[in-house]
């Protein structure tokens, strides 16, 4: 199972406390849920496979380049020698691979994302100016 999924990665938020009145909720922020339903819309040709198998997983997370890692007028399309080579910055790779998972769990490629027994994840700069995503593969363990 394989697809690219195109747009800003995007970390599964923090739960936050609140309070109602006189008790206390947990809720999960809205603010991966549109990149969380382009997963979803791009994994659901693999959607209630609900395999009870293991799994490897398999991410890579193409972050845009900010615009002053390119060069200036006719090297407006070259990235600069002093461009960083790796993408050191937040988002953290556990929260953009949270966000993934709990997608693909919805969708009940897998029961749970505890039956994934292998990750592997990485984030890179992404060689086209407009080209972000991230690059999912779904392997059975067995």
């Amino acid at each position: 199972m394989e697809a690219f999924i195109k747009g800003n990665p995007k970390p599964q938020p923090r739960p936050r406390a609140c309070m109602r009145g006189r008790r206390a909720g947990i809720y999960n922020p809205p603010s991966a849920d549109e990149w969380k339903a382009k997963i979803a819309a791009g994994m659901v040709k693999y959607a209630n496979r609900d395999y009870k198998r293991p799994f490897m997983l398999f991410l890579t997370f193409y972050m845009k380049r900010p615009l002053s890692h390119y060069g200036t007028g006719r090297n407006a399309h070259k990235i600069k020698a002093s461009a960083p080579e790796y993408h050191l910055q937040t988002p953290d790779i556990d929260n953009l691979t949270k966000a993934v998972m709990d997608a693909i769990t919805v969708l009940n490629v897998w029961r749970d994302d505890s039956q994934v027994i292998s990750l592997t994840a990485c984030k890179v700069w992404s060689d086209c100016r407009d080209e972000a995503g991230v690059n999912i593969a779904i392997e059975p363990a067995d």
